[in-house]
């Protein structure tokens, strides 16, 4: 496992947990977003995964203009001598079906990164000491797919006290009728909201990074 800012190094604040320079109480979760969907299924999942990576590059570049970290949690997809850097190479230089998703959504190296082995972005990663040490406490997660690894990764966050927005259209399923059924589970037991992309918006307060939702409610 690995947690880092993806392509390199950044000078700051360092320790021998190692290096989270940004401190913010938000932070947005992008899980499995970069992925070849070379498996069963994975054309109907890109169907609905490129509007999800459309909405999700845009609230992206909303948080990264506000100072809101983003990290991103990729399976290695049994690429075990991979790293990060070479997963993203693989999605989009080697023809994979999910390269259009990652060109959407191609991280930069202001952006933090975690290899996750199973299903959840929390099970035998770094990633709960990363967002310790970013002072996080409120998480919006996106990526795919909504009813496995989106899923469970709110799950293990939900049982460490996190808030959660988990984003409706920044998350993508093989169907809707599954996609949905997903949200309404983890709104019923994990008390997650479920806004759109377009709902949510930053802004720096003297307390610090700010989100406000459509309705008008702040965080």
């Amino acid at each position: 496992m690995a947690t880092g800012k993806s392509g390199g190094g950044h000078a700051g604040h360092a320790d021998l947990h190692g290096n989270a320079p940004d401190k913010c109480e938000l932070a947005l979760l992008l899980v499995d977003v970069i992925n070849d969907l070379e498996f069963e299924g994975g054309e109907r999942v890109l169907k609905a995964a490129l509007p999800a990576a459309r909405a999700l590059a845009e609230l992206k570049a909303r948080a990264v203009r506000a100072g809101v970290p983003c990290i991103y949690a990729n399976d290695n997809f049994g690429r075990w001598r991979s790293d990060f850097g070479a997963q993203v190479r693989h999605v989009l230089e080697e023809g994979t079906r999910g390269a259009p998703v990652a060109e959407l959504l191609t991280p930069s190296e202001q952006d933090y990164f975690v290899l996750k082995v199973k299903h959840s972005a929390f099970y035998q990663t770094c990633l709960n000491l990363l967002l310790e040490h970013l002072g996080v406490s409120t998480l919006l997660i996106g990526g795919f797919v909504t009813e496995s690894c989106v899923n469970l990764t709110a799950n293990d966050a939900y049982l460490r006290g996190f808030e959660l927005f988990i984003l409706r259209d920044g998350s993508a399923s093989q169907s809707a009728s599954v996609h949905r059924a997903a949200l309404q589970q983890m709104e019923h037991v994990l008390h997650a909201k479920t806004p759109s992309c377009r709902e949510i918006s930053f802004a720096r307060r003297q307390r610090g990074i700010t989100m406000r939702l459509g309705s008008g409610q702040a965080k």
